[in-house]
């Protein structure tokens, strides 16, 4: 039989199998009522529609191709996601190319940006907080019960978009010197927000305990619906454990377990630790680093065993905070999500301001990159880690959230595309003091603040 009627006469059967197919089902569900959709109809609407399509194919060429195309569609399962929540996790691991040509190292981005609810790793740990809480029976859906944070942005804006689609209130405190867009973005998502003037942990307004406390007034109040529930993003089993069966696992499977290096910033810790904790087993000569800005103790933690910074010494600390321009990451407490995992920490690289700032801008200019603080400082301590491992090694970090949540305050003053405040990468490395390539502008109008956990 030529191939011409041979690929006809397969076309005109399986045409013929589909029409009758959906006779079948038609019969079925006028006998015997809905039923469901796989049980009678082996086909989806688009497969049916491109089957259609194939009937009027005269070329046998391209018949062929066609049908080859259809058959393979007939294997794969479908793919929708149940909610918003459907979309946290599994988030691309992306190969940056500037940094990895010029290190001689691959350079790899775990795009947690994409995580599809609140757009950063508090996804993750927002999705892991309300579950367990559920499955002990804690939160009610649609009863009024509501869910306290203290947090600089992230978290908050993960639990507002979440407990929306689950049926819950958020209630979120933050200090005010935060960038703007962080706030409005909470009330757009129908959060509660409390701004507050920033303090140290010690005092009771401090943001976090503030939330602690107002979660402990409404479920005190008999005449508020439902109750309040803290978070307890700092503290909470659920944050570390959200990476360590989500995060880590994905770069594990992405890699091939091949990598050499793990960096990453913390403010809770759960991150860090949960990675850790997931790959070291896996992968015991695996080099987890810290990457830290100003103003945080975490650094003196990993490198001395002490949790101290030479800017909280007495005599020296100007105002109640530490001046930093980086939000997110950075703290001057030991958490519980940190301690879990610090003895898998084998290092720490400081970043400073001036290298964050310049390395975002890096990223735009030669990858299209837009990130935040938190995700320039993990990209200069990966860079520098790879100049420090030498070439050939696979070195593996985070773009925790995007540029456009930092317009107003680390994005400040900052324009892209013109050459006249071009650095090179090995001058944003080798940068030891803040400022020194900032422009004038950018360093007298950009607000300054403590390294603050998200």
């Amino acid at each position: 039989m030529p191939e011409s009627t041979r690929y006809y006469t397969l076309g005109a059967f399986l045409l013929g199998v589909t029409l009758t197919g959906l006779w079948s089902a038609y019969t079925v569900k006028r006998t015997l009522g809905p039923v469901p959709e796989r049980d009678v109809n082996e086909l989806s609407k688009p497969q049916q529609k491109e089957l259609l399509r194939i009937s009027r194919i005269e070329d046998p060429h391209l018949l062929k191709k066609a049908l080859a195309e259809l058959e393979r569609s007939f294997d794969r399962d479908e793919d929708i996601k149940e909610g918003i929540e459907g979309c946290i996790g599994n988030t691309p691991l992306i190969r940056i190319k500037s940094l990895s040509e010029a290190t001689g190292c691959e350079i790899l981005a775990k795009a947690e940006f994409l995580n599809g609810a609140g757009n950063s790793p508090k996804d993750r740990v927002a999705l892991s907080i309300i579950q367990m809480a559920e499955e002990k029976g804690i939160l009610t859906p649609h009863s009024g019960d509501t869910i306290y944070e203290g947090t600089v942005g992230s978290t908050g804006i993960s639990l507002a978009a979440i407990c929306r689609a689950r049926g819950y209130k958020a209630h979120i405190c933050m200090p005010d010197d935060m960038a703007i867009e962080k706030s409005e973005l909470l009330l757009k998502l129908g959060a509660e927000v409390e701004r507050v003037r920033p303090a140290p942990i010690v005092d009771q307004n401090q943001f976090v305990n503030l939330a602690r406390t107002r979660a402990a007034e409404h479920t005190a109040n008999p005449n508020k619906p439902g109750k309040g529930l803290f978070a307890d993003q700092f503290e909470t089993e659920a944050n570390w454990r959200a990476h360590y069966t989500g995060t880590g696992p994905e770069i594990y499977d992405q890699t091939g377990g091949r990598l050499d290096a793990f960096v990453s910033g913390a403010g809770t810790g759960g991150t860090i630790s949960g990675v850790a904790l997931f790959l070291k087993k896996r992968l015991p000569q695996l080099r987890v680093v810290l990457a830290d800005p100003p103003g945080s103790g975490l650094y003196n933690r990993v490198k001395f065993g002490v949790m101290f910074d030479p800017k909280e010494k007495e005599g020296t600390r100007r105002r109640h905070q530490v001046d930093t321009i980086v939000e997110g990451i950075g703290i001057n407490r030991v958490t519980h999500n940190f301690e879990v995992g610090r003895e898998l920490v084998d290092d720490a690289i400081r970043v400073t301001d001036d290298q964050a700032v310049a390395m975002a801008r890096w990223l735009v200019e030669n990858d299209g990159i837009f990130v935040g603080s938190s995700s320039a400082v993990n990209c200069v301590a990966a860079t520098k880690l790879a100049k420090q491992l030498g070439p050939g090694h696979r070195i593996v970090t985070l773009l925790c959230d995007s540029g456009a949540r930092h317009l107003s305050k680390f994005w400040a003053n900052r324009e892209v595309g013109g050459s006249e405040n071009d650095v090179s990468l090995d001058q944003i490395l080798t940068c030891k003091r803040d400022s020194s390539l900032l422009p004038r502008e950018h360093v007298e109008q950009t607000p300054r603040k403590k390294a603050r956990v998200e």
